[in-house]
């Protein structure tokens, strides 16, 4: 069986093949302001489907933007399945009373941590929103927290106040110029949030959790969090997990 993992997520499309031993191929990353449908479709056009292929889908985008996808892709596999949160699977057992409520992406990257190594993680992703979820070695899942990305923030000042420029400026502790002074403070959020989150997450299981980053956004936060490990493909590599266990649709 061939078998493609895709992630739609609020910005961006992701995707990649799978391995015969459940590995991602090449990554491919295509925003929504591009010709999704005609780009995904000479990407996967490149190889060939057999009638036995299968795509595995997982989806925090729009409902419109995901039923173009899902029309897009049963003219081109043979199965779609669809990836939705749990509240146990593969060893993680998610916080939530209603394990719905937690974005699918979310969910996917705690179980690619949690793959990686039996410690705990603090999972952040950075993308539209950061999203910060806590796991300890065991695979319980102690909750999280959403704020807006640097990006959405500087997005929301420009629109709040049109001489606040949306992009521009570098990250210092204290800047002398409007520019960085935005870049500082949008990122400086993001970076109080997640040390806040370690130090709590210390308290909380008495010991600091490794810290794992991923989504669009990560690198540029990565150079002022020494520890920080970068995880690009953190959710493509759940949904290839999610793949491998077969759990229904």
């Amino acid at each position: 069986m061939t078998q493609w993992v895709f992630d739609l997520g609020n910005s961006r499309v992701k995707c990649a093949p799978l391995h015969a031993d459940g590995r991602l191929g090449d990554l491919h990353a295509i925003a929504y302001e591009d010709d999704v449908i005609a780009m995904l479709d000479a990407i996967v056009s490149a190889t060939t489907l057999p009638e036995t292929s299968c795509a595995v889908l997982a989806s925090v985008a729009s409902p419109a933007r995901t039923a173009t996808v899902v029309d897009w892709l049963t003219t081109r596999f043979g199965t779609i399945s669809l990836a939705r949160t749990q509240p146990v699977l593969a060893g993680v057992r998610i916080a939530y009373a209603d394990p719905t409520r937690l974005g699918v992406d979310r969910f996917l990257a705690l179980l690619a941590a949690h793959r990686r190594k039996a410690h705990p993680w603090l999972v952040v992703g950075v993308g539209t929103a950061v999203t910060v979820d806590l796991l300890d070695a065991e695979g319980v899942h102690h909750g999280g927290r959403i704020a807006p990305s640097p990006g959405l923030m500087r997005d929301a000042l420009h629109a709040a106040a049109v001489q606040l420029p949306a992009q521009g400026g570098h990250y210092v502790e204290f800047a002398t110029d409007t520019l960085d002074a935005l870049a500082s403070g949008c990122e400086g959020a993001a970076l109080g949030l997640i040390e806040r989150s370690l130090q709590q997450a210390h308290d909380a299981l008495g010991q600091r959790p490794s810290l794992l980053l991923h989504g669009g956004g990560a690198a540029a936060l990565a150079s002022s969090l020494q520890e920080a490990e970068l995880a690009p493909t953190l959710v493509l590599e759940g949904l290839a997990m999610w793949a491998r266990l077969g759990v229904p649709a």
